[in-house]
């Protein structure tokens, strides 16, 4: 029997007042969908509102991103994602946000989200996200009423490089800044180079060239700790 993962995408596609199109970017869930699959786990896909979920970063030259895109199966999880309700968090060893700005409008706020995420921490599991993806721990809260983030370090998408890409006034908010307001201590290494962090059963990583080694991270704690407590999803 497998163990499962779950992977959330945005279902934002409006960037801000810029005109432009965003969602999830497509990296940062191809690269951990394939560090997850091999390692002979499930992949489950949700985002906010279920359904199709846009897609940013589509580069081909990458060759997970063709591999993912040229399989069916994998494109019609991304086309069909499943709805919050859906889920039963009792049957996941982890749960991982991808970033993508998209998260930044309604990764926050979701309050299901939020407690899918918190219910898989404390029943054992672990924890991940990388980039903007981190936008969607800033309101999770444990049950002792205390954010999931306060007291840990993490990293994500940086002050530096929003600015860097220019869209420091598109965004709702700074996600550097929203993450050191909530308690958590931010750390980074340089614009757009890797960077992840693991704190205690959460791990974090800077930006697109840091998904593969979040999903890693997450693995070993997975595997280490030899979790007993997610059982296989029903078909």
């Amino acid at each position: 029997m497998h163990r499962r993962i779950l992977i959330v995408v945005t279902s934002h596609e409006e960037l801000g007042n810029t005109g432009k199109k965003t969602g999830f970017y497509l990296s940062e869930a191809t690269h951990p969908y394939d560090v997850f699959s091999r390692a002979g786990y499930e992949v489950d896909f949700v985002s906010p509102k279920g359904g199709k979920a846009p897609m940013d970063g589509v580069k081909l030259e990458d060759p997970l991103n063709k591999a993912f895109l040229d399989d069916p199966e994998k494109v019609k999880q991304v086309e069909n994602t499943l709805q919050p309700s859906q889920i039963e968090a009792n049957q996941y060893d982890a749960i991982f946000y991808a970033g993508g700005h998209g998260t930044m409008w309604d990764f926050p706020n979701n309050e299901e989200l939020a407690q899918i995420a918190a219910n898989i921490y404390e029943q054992g599991g672990v924890v991940g996200a990388v980039c903007h993806g981190p936008a969607g721990l800033v309101n999770i809260k444990l049950a002792n009423g205390e954010y999931l983030i306060k007291g840990k370090t993490v990293s994500g998408f940086t002050n530096e490089e929003e600015a860097a890409v220019e869209l420091t006034e598109a965004v709702p908010f700074l996600l550097e800044s929203k993450l050191k307001e909530q308690g958590a201590e931010f750390t980074k290494a340089a614009n757009f180079e890797p960077h992840v962090v693991k704190s205690d059963r959460l791990v974090t990583g800077q930006n697109p060239a840091s998904a593969a080694s979040v999903a890693e991270q997450m693995l070993e704690l997975i595997e280490n700790r030899n979790f007993a407590t997610a059982a296989p999803a029903t078909v």
